[in-house]
This record gives C-alpha cells, structure tokens and sequence, in this order.
C-alpha cells in the first residue's frame, strides 16, 4: 500500500495540517538554506514536539557533513534521514553504521543512467525526483521497468497522485510544492493530496 510523505513544513499551522491530515511521513529540511522552506534543527525540535506520534519525522539534508547529519538525527529523534546532494555509498555506508535510522536517498530522473545509479544505492529506499523542489515531474516513462521499490517525487499535485500510484504502486509518494498556495502550506490540498492516495487504496475513482 503506497504512503505519502508531505515535505517541507516550517511553520505551526503546518504541522497542525499534517496532524489533520494524517500523511505517514512529514518532512524538514534541515540545511538546504536555497529553500524557502529551509529550518534550522532548533527551530525543527518545537514543531515536531507537536507532530502526531503517528506521522514518522524525516529529516531533509542536501551534502551536509556527515557529523552535522548524525547530530541534527538525534536532536530530532528523527525515523527517517532522506539526502537529497551528491552523497555516495561511502557516505551512506558511514551514516548507516553511526545510526539505527533509514537513509533515503534522491536521485534527479534524466536518463536510464540515473536509474543505473539508483540501483545501485545503499540507500534503504530511493526517491525518484525531477530535481530540488522544482514543482515538476519527470519523464515517468523512464521508470517504467524500474524493478526497486522507491519513492516518488517531483511535480505530485492532488490531481496527478492518483495516477502515479495507480501506474507505479510506488512505496511513498513525497509531496511539497503541490500542497502549497504562495509558497505555504495548504490544509486543503494536503487534505486532497492524502485523500487521493487513500482512495486510490481502495479502488476509488481513477
């Protein structure tokens, strides 16, 4: 069964959405300073005292030092650390051993090269995206015969996200930019947004 993932919530009514909503996965990003959703750790603490135990905590960085990564998991007391830069196998081999946390891992779908690499990972899961946070998808054509379970990403709206999952079955569909109005959260799609994958789960509308 796919679960969702909404992304980037900075602010208290974000998290008050979320907690409404009841996604399975509620992202921070923590030292992409690019993005206007961009928090620090700190401030990342006081929202996720207030996120519903039942939503699991992810964690956001992009070619962050590997000790910062492993602090900022503990401070949170995060369930899931995604990365989102240039991060290796050496570098997730090391962030494996030093935590008891899943490492997800992204990868901006071009080619079947991109896919050749996220085969390859070390990662407990791979994110299939369009890029940083563009509000864009992908050619999904290319994954096609993407025969890893992964994570998809990139351009997911509350009106393209039944389609995908219906087409791909992925593990988890990650959501920002589409449940967003002016570049904040909004209850309403996020409602919509959870609501399509749920619906699609149980062989509602197409």
């Amino acid at each position: 069964m796919t679960k969702i993932k909404i992304c980037g919530l900075f602010r208290p009514e974000d998290i008050d959405y979320v907690n409404q909503a009841k996604p399975d996965y509620a992202g921070f990003i923590l030292n992409f300073k690019k993005s206007h959703r961009y928090i620090e750790p700190e401030r990342a603490v006081e929202l996720r005292k207030n996120l519903d135990p039942s939503i699991k905590a992810v964690g956001v960085f992009v070619d962050e030092d590997l000790k910062e990564v492993i602090k900022a998991s503990k401070l949170l007391n995060l369930n899931v650390i995604q990365l989102h830069g240039h991060e290796d196998n050496d570098y997730i081999e090391v962030l494996k051993e030093s935590t008891d946390i899943p490492v997800w891992k992204a990868f901006k779908v071009r080619s079947e090269e991109d896919l050749v690499k996220a085969n390859s990972s070390l990662a407990d899961m791979v994110i299939l995206d369009n890029g940083y946070g563009t509000g864009e998808c992908f050619d999904w054509s290319l994954i096609t015969h993407f025969r890893r379970e992964f994570i998809l990403a990139g351009g997911l709206t509350p009106e393209n996200i039944e389609e995908a999952v219906s087409k791909f079955t992925p593990y988890c569909v990650d959501i920002s930019s589409g449940v967003e109005t002016d570049k904040r959260k909004d209850k309403e799609k996020i409602i919509k947004a959870v609501n399509a994958v749920r619906n699609t789960q149980k062989g509602g509308s197409k």
